[in-house]
């Protein structure tokens, strides 16, 4: 048996659409709140709102990212050989050299 393991990864392509896509999707709407026939406050107001819409969109994908990494196998058998080791550490213990 391989002790080998595969990992998903994503083509450039993939990456480049996404990012693409993201990056027209926020200057098309920043660009409508920017010519909205309205006041500059509630053009401001729009704005936080979108900016805030994005940063929990990030922390998002973060989240279910690191979620699913704990998942996986490799990530369980890391976290069980931290758990030991930091279980058997003693900072008082000292060496007899």
């Amino acid at each position: 048996m391989s002790t080998s393991q595969v990992r998903p990864t994503t083509t450039s392509a993939f990456f480049v659409q996404s990012a693409l896509s993201f990056g027209v999707s926020a200057v098309a709407v920043a660009t409508g709140i920017a010519f909205l026939p309205v006041d500059a406050w509630m053009r401001a107001f729009l704005s936080l709102g979108l900016l805030y819409v994005v940063t929990s969109a990030f922390t998002l994908a973060k989240c279910i990212r690191d979620r699913h990494e704990e998942s996986t196998v490799s990530g369980r058998v890391d976290q069980a050989r931290l758990d030991k080791l930091l279980a058997e550490h003693d900072p008082f213990k000292t060496e007899n050299v």
